[in-house]
């Protein structure tokens, strides 16, 4: 048995040294949650980030927004796009960047970490997209799909060895991971999410995505965290990268349930998540640039 408290106190030690996000990305936050914002407040902030601003761009200006003319401009970008869009951006950039900077091979590949998360954040935006979500609004689910995994990173930092084990002995035992975690080690992924949440002061969409992905919701229509943990268990399903968790659930129902799918035939669904991942890889280029 370990000793659970003290493995807390190591977490929680490891995420308070981990940087804080940057002072331009946390205005943009603040500034973006005023009703009264507009396009050139958003602008004048960006504006004096020269670095996020080109990321900005870049990231606009990729196939995976398939604009029909390039922008040149975040204004024309928030124009086009919306707040909530351009806000999303420099959020997701600014931690995957700061995970990406601080992050090593251990008992997962982080590529295939980073693969899993964005198969899981390209998903929920589609899934959403099938909710007839507001195009603005479905970045965020994007965003909470590719972050929802990275309560998983301090534990592997702090406890590479047990984290080993507790991934053997989920895939063994054929039980969840977030429930082999708990038993071992206290908390689990999902628990360190929240910490994390917690830090950077996400939004309660974004601190749910970390926190309760594995939750499942029996509402209609379906909410932020159910379309969440939808897509988590479709790229888990797929087999596109893996986060350590082998996936027990079967995403026919889900699919068919979100899509009208022919339930005997999910790989067009298939086949198109796997076309956005591909444009979606621009992320993680332009996050660690």
């Amino acid at each position: 048995m370990t000793d659970q408290p003290l493995h807390r106190q190591q977490i929680e030690s490891f995420i308070n040294r981990m940087p804080s996000l940057p002072t331009t990305v946390a205005k943009v936050i603040e500034v973006c949650n005023q009703p009264q914002t507009s396009p050139n407040d958003l602008n004048r902030l960006i504006s004096l980030d020269p670095v996020l601003t080109g990321k900005v761009l870049k990231l606009i200006n990729s196939a995976f927004f398939t604009l029909s003319q390039p922008v040149a401009s975040v204004t024309r970008a928030i124009v086009m796009l919306g707040i909530n869009t351009v806000k999303n951006l420099a959020l997701s950039t600014s931690i995957v960047g700061i995970f990406n900077g601080n992050s090593r091979e251990g008992c997962f590949s982080m590529n295939d970490f980073w693969l899993h998360s964005l198969a899981t954040g390209v998903t929920a935006r589609m899934l959403a997209a099938r909710q007839g979500i507001p195009g603005d609004a479905r970045e965020e689910y994007f965003v909470g799909g590719l972050l929802h995994d990275i309560g998983k990173i301090p534990i592997m930092h702090c406890f590479p060895e047990e984290y080993a084990h507790i991934l053997k002995e989920s895939e063994q035992r054929h039980e969840p991971l977030y429930s082999t975690e708990k038993e071992i080690l206290g908390f689990d992924h999902c628990h360190v999410g929240q910490i994390i949440a917690e830090k950077w002061r996400l939004s309660d969409n974004l601190s749910s995505a970390l926190t309760s992905h594995h939750q499942k919701e029996q509402h209609e229509p379906a909410g932020f965290n159910d379309v969440i943990s939808s897509a988590n268990i479709c790229a888990g399903s797929f087999s596109l990268g893996s986060a350590g968790d082998v996936s027990f659930e079967n995403p026919r129902p889900l699919v068919v349930k979100y899509t009208g799918a022919d339930s005997c035939d999910l790989s067009p669904f298939q086949s198109e998540i796997v076309a956005e991942v591909e444009k979606a890889k621009v992320f993680l280029a332009v996050s660690g640039s």
